[in-house]
């Protein structure tokens, strides 16, 4: 039950606040009476995801391109900066914006947190780790990227995210963290945001032929979104710098996904094969150990509940 009266403790902005993770933060740092000023272009957020936080007095919704000069008056505790196309038919429509908000939204936000003497927290991604070699993988694994594929402008605009946050941690001693983020599902994911999960359920819904971009023999490790939230605030409030991987451990397949939400959706619907897209990584699956030890955060969401809950936000926004 969120308190309207408290008096709100600690401000944190948060860029992307409008998008899929980004307005689940937003729900979770309000319930714990924060003070949250949300900040989105809505290239892909949908101002629907935040439309019940406006309400409280300790909320604050601004149509702000990061990629360009912003102030923020008075005090910030926290920058979240978790502003960018996150899908390949996002990043792929706006390549340049993906760029830019890599580039020249990371380093808009670290200066804000600069002057405010505020911590920083980077949303980084699992897609740094390109088509791993290594696997599972940890944090210390580099990656296997292609810099000039079509993946590329998503990949290397986290990987320079990456690189500026630690020049400022290094430079600026900023308290900066950075989370590494795998596959991760629920609510208020776009309808039409490609993914394996949205995608399925959609088609599902509809006794639509699901499509499989590949054999379907390829691995992802799918993290619930309430999960992976706790474990961004626990690394939020942590004394962590370093990057930090948060995931779902537990690998399938995407053929083994596709028939579990045939099943769960009660569905008619059968499977059908596409070509792979270039680039796309064969094995996906997050070294958790760190978060485990310096976090005390392992997901609890079994992959089966999550996808009930999923379906059923989906069912009642195609259907309403």
């Amino acid at each position: 039950m969120i308190n309207k009266h408290r008096k709100p403790r600690k401000i944190v902005v948060i860029t992307g606040g409008a998008g899929f993770i980004g307005s689940h933060l937003c729900d979770f740092l309000i319930a714990r009476n924060y003070k949250v000023i949300c900040l989105d272009n809505l290239i892909t957020g949908n101002k629907e995801n935040i439309k019940h936080l406006l309400k409280f007095s300790h909320f604050m919704f601004r149509k702000v391109d990061i990629t360009k000069h912003f102030e923020i008056k008075g005090k910030v505790d926290f920058v979240l900066h978790f502003a960018s196309p996150a899908s390949p038919i996002t990043y792929l429509a706006h390549p340049i914006q993906t760029l830019k908000v890599g580039a020249l939204g990371t380093h808009n936000c670290l200066g804000l947190a600069k002057a405010k003497k505020a911590r920083f927290l980077l949303a980084s991604t699992s897609e740094i780790y390109g088509d791993p070699k290594e696997h599972p993988q940890k944090e210390s694994y580099w990656g296997n990227v292609n810099t000039i594929g079509p993946r590329a402008v998503y990949d290397e605009a986290k990987r320079f995210a990456e690189a500026i946050t630690m020049a400022y941690y290094n430079n600026h001693n900023i308290n900066t963290k950075i989370v590494r983020i795998f596959n991760t599902y629920g609510s208020r994911m776009r309808i039409d945001d490609g993914r394996a999960v949205p995608n399925f359920i959609i088609q599902a819904l509809r006794n639509k032929p699901l499509t499989i971009q590949g054999t379907g023999k390829q691995t992802r490790s799918f993290c619930f979104i309430t999960d992976l939230i706790e474990g961004i605030f626990k690394l939020m409030n942590s004394q962590m710098n370093e990057p930090v991987n948060l995931g779902n451990p537990i690998e399938l397949s995407i053929k083994d996904l596709a028939n579990m939400i045939i099943k769960l959706a009660n569905s008619k619907s059968k499977i059908t094969y596409l070509s792979l897209p270039q680039d796309d990584p064969q094995r996906r699956r997050p070294d958790i150990t760190k978060a485990k030890r310096c976090l005390n955060w392992q997901p609890r969401v079994k992959l089966e509940s999550g996808l009930k809950i999923t379906i059923s936000w989906f069912k009642s926004f195609y259907y309403k």
